[in-house]
């Protein structure tokens, strides 16, 4: 049960996201996460990179509306996330998101513009481009996905 003592989400230290080291794998630039934060959702930590360097941009998904506007308040309270703003779902079925830095590009470009938007390396990019047949779909971000860029 939340209580104002045991919150839905909170701030915790990048570290104990539980997506933490896929993005340390993934990221043109790792040192990005001495500035990034885990957002935990009840009891899953999920990491919030900031953009800088190559990374020009950021989001995460949320399925309940409170969620994002409670996540958007956190992130206000974090230097390293510009531009925050909330990018409401007109749709019952998908997710609204939080979104930080640039504007992400449309959602017909091919998946080596998103990976480069969002700081992916070079091999990181080539490895998912290889696994996966690019469609118009597949350059955009999966609903509620559970580890958002």
């Amino acid at each position: 049960m939340l209580t104002p003592d045991r919150p839905a989400l909170s701030l915790r230290p990048a570290a104990e996201a539980y997506d933490y080291e896929h993005f340390r794998s993934r990221l043109a630039e790792p040192a990005l996460l001495a500035d990034a934060v885990a957002v935990q959702v009840f009891r899953a930590p999920l990491l919030a990179v900031p953009d800088g360097g190559r990374r020009r941009g950021g989001y995460m998904s949320f399925d309940l509306l409170t969620h994002t506007t409670a996540t958007l308040v956190l992130l206000t309270r974090q230097p390293s996330f510009p531009d925050l703003r909330v990018r409401w779902s007109p749709y019952r079925d998908t997710c609204h998101t939080v979104e930080w830095g640039d504007r992400a590009p449309e959602w017909w470009e091919g998946d080596e513009v998103f990976g480069r938007f969002y700081g992916y390396s070079d091999a990181a990019i080539t490895a998912f481009t290889g696994r996966h047949h690019q469609t118009p779909s597949s350059a955009v971000p999966t609903p509620c996905s559970p580890t958002a860029p």
